[in-house]
């Protein structure tokens, strides 16, 4: 058989690309005489640029810029021509700070933005920002200081990073913002439906995995909602209720909010755009199976997740997809039943997060070998 293996990051334990060489080593053990093509995926969020520089033709370029915290850091960015990606995890992720000082309050997106300028001072006009994986709930304000807007407290005095200071929020000022944002077509790749602020909202959803307590969650929901009064005043046009402006602690609506400095702006589904750029469609026409996976499959797959786009792409064409996930549950089973694949879990028994990242890839090669097995005696004939 011809195999196309395309799985995305199983989140804090291995990359898109280490994923997708332990599947296709699993299953050579069992079907040596596969043919395997990989193809490592993302949806936007951590682990873009390694997917996107797996599939060739970026250059990988260096941007000096601030961690959610404001520590100094070494960040990056693709190049191809005009074209430049760029991934909020690499600068204001989650991953980028340590577990106990996760600050939701304090987090900034101000690198993502040093990043972004990065790439439109070197003249690239077509973009691709990946939202995903943020450690922050600024309402995009820290990456909109980097492009040159300036949000200013009752005394005219610009305000600290982080969501919590936007408390304080008195006025916003665009009048800085680089006019080299009209040769700019943005693209924002994200899965992520939420509106900006309420039950559903960013600091709701997303708040208590970035450290923050019930009532940090309520002081930062509200400062979102202020801050959009300010911006949607500003920048003329309402976006928190737009659908997906709570992406990456509501980075999305900041954007938003001043689509028209932009040539272009839209927001397309992460793992969509993603298959486009690694020109996933040829090499699914060329295959007889598909093998997908992500750390969990669960209830949040079937909100446009990496394994659900592939089975959902699989099944267009007829060609069967085994789907991996480090845990399995009956929700995301259903989602990727109802697109043709099987959903098949890599845990060899009960353990915590914390072990099965520490398992490295063997669990996933061996549940791959184990699932070709299962392929070969399902294809023996007797008589």
């Amino acid at each position: 058989m011809r195999l196309l293996v395309a799985p995305d990051s199983f989140k804090g334990s291995l990359s898109s690309v280490e994923v997708a060489h332990a599947l296709a080593a699993g299953w050579s053990r069992a079907r040596p005489e596969d043919e395997v093509a990989l193809a490592p995926l993302a949806d936007g969020g951590e682990g873009t640029l390694e997917a996107l520089a797996a599939a060739g033709g970026w250059a990988s370029l260096p941007a000096s810029a601030r961690d959610p915290l404001m520590r100094p850091i070494d960040a990056r960015f693709l190049r191809r021509g005009r074209t430049a990606i760029v991934e909020l995890a690499a600068a204001s992720g989650l991953s980028r700070v340590a577990a106990e000082e996760r600050d939701a309050g304090a987090a900034t997106t101000l690198g993502t933005g040093q990043v972004l300028a990065a790439a439109i001072g070197l003249g690239c006009t077509e973009v691709v920002l990946g939202l995903g994986g943020s450690a922050t709930t600024d309402g995009g304000t820290g990456l909109l200081v980097a492009l040159g807007a300036r949000f200013l407290d009752a005394d005219g005095e610009e305000l600290p990073p982080g969501g919590l200071a936007l408390e304080r929020l008195a006025a916003v000022d665009l009048d800085g913002l680089s006019p080299v944002l009209a040769e700019v077509a943005l693209t924002i790749a994200s899965d992520v439906s939420n509106p900006l602020c309420g039950p559903a909202g960013a600091a709701a959803t997303y708040g208590p995995q970035k450290g923050a307590d019930p009532a940090l969650v309520a002081r930062l929901d509200a400062a979102l909602a202020h801050t959009a009064d300010l911006l949607e005043a500003a920048g003329g046009r309402p976006v928190r209720e737009i659908p997906g402006a709570g992406a990456a602690g509501g980075t999305a609506a900041g954007l938003l909010a001043i689509a028209d400095r932009f040539r272009s702006l839209e927001v397309l589904p992460g793992i969509e755009l993603l298959m486009e750029l690694t020109g996933f469609a040829e090499q699914l026409a060329a295959c007889d199976l598909v093998l997908t996976g992500e750390g969990r499959i669960d209830a949040q797959t079937a909100f446009g997740k990496t394994a659900l786009g592939v089975a959902r792409r699989a099944w267009e064409r007829g060609i069967p997809c085994l789907a991996f996930g480090g845990g399995v549950t009956e929700e995301g089973a259903a989602a990727l039943r109802a697109a043709g694949a099987l959903a098949l879990p890599v845990a060899e028994g009960p353990m915590s997060v914390e072990a099965a990242i520490a398992a490295g890839p063997g669990p996933i090669e061996r549940a791959a070998e184990r699932a070709a097995r299962l392929v070969t005696i399902g294809g023996t004939k007797e008589g």
